[in-house]
C-alpha cells in the first residue's frame, strides 16, 4: 500500500570479493529479531547461521592435517557459530571478532578433550596448541626451528613448561603396541616392551620361606613339598606316610600357621617348644631272631648312604640259615636305586642257600617302585 514503508531487514548479501560482511549480517539480525516474540526469531537466526558457515568453515580449514577429519572440524566450528549466534549482544562489539574467538575455542575444546590417546592436563593441553601456532610462525620469520628460548620469548612461558608441552605432544597420537616393528619381521612394537617382573617382588619371601622350611621336622617338609611341588593330594599324601587324612590335613595347617608366624616375627619362633620330632627320614635297620624265623625292621628313607647298612642286614639275617627271612617294611618311606639294590643282593643271597623271603607290610608308593624292579612284595 501507498504511505507504508517497509520495516523488515533483510541480511546483505556478499560484497563484490565474495566475502560476507558478518559484521553488517549481524547487526542487520539483532534490529530483525527485536521486535518479534522468542518463538518466531528461529528464521532469521537459520539465515545468519547459513550466511557465515562459510567463515566457519575457513576457521576450521586452519586445523586441518592434525590428526582429526576435516569434517569433524567443521561440524565442530559450526556449533561455535551457532553458540556465537545465540549469545550475540551488539552492544558487546563486533560480531566477526566474537564469532571467531567462539569457534575457535570450540575446535581447541575438540582437540582438548576428544583427541588425546593418553591423559594430558588441561592447561598443557592448551600450551602445546600455544607453542604449535609459536612454532610456526617461528619458522617463517627465522627461515629455520625455533629453540626452545625463543619459543619462551615468543609466548611469555618458562622453559620447563615448554619442555614439558614439547614432551607431553607425544601424548596426543601415541604409537600402537601392535604396530609392526618393520621390514620382513612380524615381531610387534609391544614386544620390544620391557614387562615387569611379577616373581622379583616375592624374592625376599621365597628366601625367607626356604631358610624357615629347614627348621622343621623332616615330615613336615616332605608333606609341604609333596603337596605344593609335586601337586600330591592329602589322600596321596596318607597313602604314602601311612596315616589318615585328616592327620595329614592337620599336619599341613600346624606347618603353615608356623612359617606364617615365622615369616612376621623378628626370630622364628620354636617349634613345638623346642622339641623337635625324631627325623623319619634317617634309615632305621634292626635285625631280630623270631623263633626260628629273622625279621628285618626296615625304617626311614633307604638311599646310597642306607643301602650298604641294608645289604649287610640282610646277608647276616641269610647267613644263619633261618627257615624264613622277612623284611618288615611298614616304616620305610622311600627306595633310591641304591635301596633297591641293596635288596636284590639279599634275595639274590636267600636264593643261593635256599632260605625263603619274603617282603612285607611294604607302603603302596614302595610296592611300585619295588614292583617295578622285579621285587614283588607279599600282600598283606
Amino acid at each position: 500500500m501507498f504511505g507504508q514503508t517497509s520495516t523488515t531487514t533483510t541480511t546483505p548479501p556478499p560484497t563484490d570479493r565474495g566475502l560476507e560482511d558478518l559484521d553488517a549480517a549481524a547487526l542487520a539480525y539483532a534490529a530483525r529479531i527485536a521486535g518479534l516474540p522468542p518463538e518466531r526469531r528461529g528464521e532469521a537466526r537459520d539465515d545468519l547461521v547459513r550466511f557465515a558457515l562459510p567463515f566457519a568453515g575457513r576457521l576450521a580449514r586452519r586445523y586441518r592435517g592434525r590428526g582429526e577429519p576435516l569434517e569433524d572440524l567443521e561440524q565442530v566450528a559450526r556449533l561455535g557459530l551457532v553458540n556465537a549466534v545465540d549469545r550475540y549482544d551488539p552492544e558487546r562489539g563486533s560480531f566477526t571478532a566474537y564469532a571467531a574467538i567462539t569457534i575457535v575455542g570450540e575446535i581447541k575444546r575438540h582437540f582438548r578433550d576428544r583427541t588425546w590417546g593418553v591423559h594430558v592436563p588441561r592447561r598443557l593441553r592448551d600450551l602445546i596448541l600455544e607453542v604449535g601456532q609459536a612454532t610456526a610462525a617461528l619458522t617463517s620469520e627465522l627461515s629455520r626451528a625455533p629453540s626452545v628460548a625463543e619459543l619462551s620469548a615468543r609466548l611469555e612461558t618458562p622453559e620447563e613448561e615448554i619442555l614439558a608441552a614439547l614432551e607431553s605432544a607425544a601424548g596426543y597420537s601415541p604409537a600402537s603396541l601392535n604396530a609392526p616393528v618393520g621390514g620382513e619381521s612380524s615381531a610387534e612394537f609391544g614386544d620390544l616392551v620391557g614387562e615387569s617382573d611379577n616373581a622379583l617382588e616375592s624374592v625376599d619371601d621365597r628366601v625367607t620361606v626356604s631358610g624357615l622350611l629347614h627348621r622343621l621336622p623332616w615330615r613336615e617338609r616332605r608333606i609341604l613339598a609333596m603337596r605344593f611341588y609335586g601337586n600330591q593330594t592329602q589322600a596321596e599324601i596318607a597313602a604314602r606316610f601311612g596315616i589318615s587324612q585328616m592327620h595329614v590335613s592337620r599336619l599341613l595347617s600346624r606347618a603353615l600357621t608356623w612359617l606364617r608366624q615365622a615369616m612376621l616375627a623378628d626370630a622364628p619362633p620354636p617349634w613345638q617348644n623346642g622339641a623337635a620330632e625324631p627325623d623319619p627320614g634317617k634309615t632305621r635297620i634292626s635285625v631280630k631272631q623270631n623263633g626260628d624265623r629273622v625279621v628285618v625292621e626296615v625304617g626311614g628313607e633307604i638311599d646310597r648312604d642306607g643301602a650298604d647298612q641294608l645289604r649287610r642286614a640282610m646277608l647276616e639275617a641269610v647267613t644263619g640259615q633261618p627257615s624264613e627271612v622277612v623284611v618288615d617294611l611298614v616304616g620305610a618311606g622311600g627306595f633310591d636305586a641304591g635301596g633297591i639294590a641293596a635288596l636284590m643282593a639279599g634275595r639274590d643271597a636267600a636264593e643261593r642257600t635256599g632260605v625263603p623271603l619274603r617282603l612285607t607290610r611294604v607302603q603302596p608308593a614302595v610296592r611300585r617302585s619295588l614292583t617295578a624292579a622285579g621285587l614283588a612284595p607279599a600282600r598283606d
